[in-house]
């Protein structure tokens, strides 16, 4: 039996547990001999987590469902092979089911075809559906489920107390999970969510990606502010919500003005 690394109570993360990197953040969360998962990564790296848990002497029977936190594939490419080996659901927000059940390649980003990206998607079936507000029990831990749509429509973070399991939202360094219109990103929702967060009484952090830290306003307000910059450029197409520069080359143009030196 390993020794188990709880990050926090009744919380084990599986990279950390296994002292390296595998894939994104896979969080487990437990109260006894009940337990569930956040996430589960590639479908390569799913024997290697399960296998983790076995000698952590968690009964995989006691599986209670495994968490898609949104549909992108680094997320829950191995959502097939975990419900098949674990015999358990799967779990998650509404706007994410099409995507699981159909094994949709573009909207999950398993295949990008101007980079040569093409990885199989296994679709799943999706039992359970979470919405904002809900409360998951897991023996006597009540987690409470956040709906924080920016980084995909279907984007869900998860509330223990001071730690919020916080997906894809914000990063360590004050990045944040990709913005692309394929998956469903929307920056008005993402700053939403961000100011949520930040507004919150929540201490901890917990991402999808890389290390805990802490809730600073500060690093959430630098996010924003560069976000709420995004709405207003062309590198974000139709994500942004407009485009100054196009208002001031109008008015150049109706004016005759030419920049100055010409």
């Amino acid at each position: 039996m390993l020794p188990r690394k709880p990050i926090f109570p009744g919380v084990i993360e599986l990279n950390f547990q296994a002292g390296e990197v595998l894939g994104c953040n896979v969080y487990l969360i437990f109260d006894d001999d009940e337990w569930l998962l956040i996430d589960i990564g590639y479908e390569e790296t799913v024997d290697d987590f399960i296998e983790i848990i076995r000698q952590l002497d968690f009964p995989l029977s006691r599986c209670k469902t495994l968490i898609a936190t949104h549909a992108d594939v680094d997320h829950i490419q191995g959502l097939a092979l975990a419900k098949q080996r674990l015999k358990t659901s799967v779990s998650c927000h509404p706007k994410a089911i099409t995507a699981l059940e159909t094994g949709d390649t573009l909207v999950t980003m398993a295949e990008i075809s101007a980079q040569g990206l093409r990885m199989p998607m296994p679709a799943v079936t999706v039992e359970n559906t979470m919405q904002d507000g809900d409360v998951i029990e897991i023996g006597n831990i009540q987690m409470e489920v956040w709906h924080t749509p920016g980084h995909t429509d279907s984007q869900l973070a998860f509330r223990l107390g001071d730690t919020l399991l916080s997906g894809d939202n914000i990063y360590r360094d004050g990045c944040i999970g990709a913005i692309d219109a394929h998956h469903g990103s929307d920056i008005k929702a993402f700053i939403n969510s961000l100011e949520r967060i930040r507004d919150s009484d929540v201490k901890w952090l917990a991402p999808s990606h890389g290390p805990t830290f802490r809730n600073d306003p500060d690093l959430l307000n630098r996010t924003i502010e560069r976000l709420s910059q995004y709405l207003h450029m062309a590198d974000f197409g139709t994500l942004a919500e407009n485009w100054p520069l196009m208002d001031e080359w109008e008015d150049e143009v109706a004016k005759g003005i030419l920049p100055d030196g010409l």
